[in-house]
């Protein structure tokens, strides 16, 4: 089945079947993308659209520079859970505490972690427990 995207006047809008069938890729990936921004589109009423411009900057998307680096003793880490149901907090002083913490937990996607100046207490930093882990592993 071949979809063709909606023209209006001189903008083409692409719905989350035609990437589908024209990227290849799944339904659900292509929706994660768009809630997460990775693809810039709109929402209309219940379905998804993305120019042809939002595409061309997905594709043409410069390398990001990697996400600068929280470690050593001027920092310190305090797990805690995202919302109502985790109350826990655990306080650690190295990377490698840090993520044997977030490691015993049972659902990592429950927590994050602040990651705060020892020197101000400022929390320099709010991370999600499994890119904390994959960032620093």
């Amino acid at each position: 089945m071949f979809i063709m995207p909606k023209q209006i006047g001189s903008l083409t809008l692409y719905s989350v079947d035609d990437l589908h069938e024209q990227l290849g890729l799944s339904k659900m990936t292509i929706r994660t993308y768009l809630r997460e921004g990775k693809i810039r589109g709109r929402k209309l009423g219940v379905q998804w659209y993305v120019t042809e411009q939002a595409l061309h900057e997905y594709f043409n998307e410069p390398v990001k520079e990697k996400p600068k680096s929280h470690t050593g003793k001027n920092y310190r880490y305090i797990v805690q859970g995202i919302n109502d149901l985790v109350s826990e907090q655990e306080e650690c002083d190295t990377l490698e505490e840090t993520i044997e913490c977030i490691n015993q937990q049972a659902i990592i996607s429950l927590f994050q972690v602040a990651i705060i100046n020892r020197q101000t207490s400022e929390i320099v930093e709010l991370v999600k427990a499994r890119d904390f882990v994959e960032r620093y592993t």
